[in-house]
């Protein structure tokens, strides 16, 4: 057998292994529900002017956004936002919890790398 048909299982098989694992990055990055991607880009509309470049960043923002921090961290992370407004000993719990705080500035940080790419 010549050194090209030895060659061809082994191409074949880099080939396969990169396109796996490009799929399952594509996975990762998308793991946000389409809800909660809807809800994000409505809410930055509200705060940035509902125009059609404002959707256009928004929608850049939600997908840096999602790149860096996992969906179950950024649920973590809205929960905390959500309830630390709440008035009393349950609002001062998720005010003062470690992985609350961690996980809020998580978000923050991917926000503010959003903001440098998109706006």
């Amino acid at each position: 057998m010549s050194f090209a048909g030895r060659l061809r299982p082994v191409v074949a098989a880099v080939v396969v292994l990169g396109a796996t694992v490009c799929v399952a990055r594509g996975e990762e990055a998308n793991d946000y529900p389409t809800s909660a991607r809807a809800e994000y880009v409505y809410g930055c509309m509200k705060a940035n002017g509902e125009t059609r470049q404002a959707i256009e960043q928004c929608s850049c923002s939600i997908d840096v956004v999602a790149s860096i921090v996992p969906y179950e961290r950024y649920v973590t992370a809205e929960t905390a936002l959500s309830m630390s407004q709440v008035r009393g000993n349950l609002g001062t719990q998720f005010r003062t919890s470690e992985q609350a705080n961690a996980a809020v500035n998580d978000l923050r940080r991917a926000q503010a790398e959003a903001e440098v790419r998109c706006f």
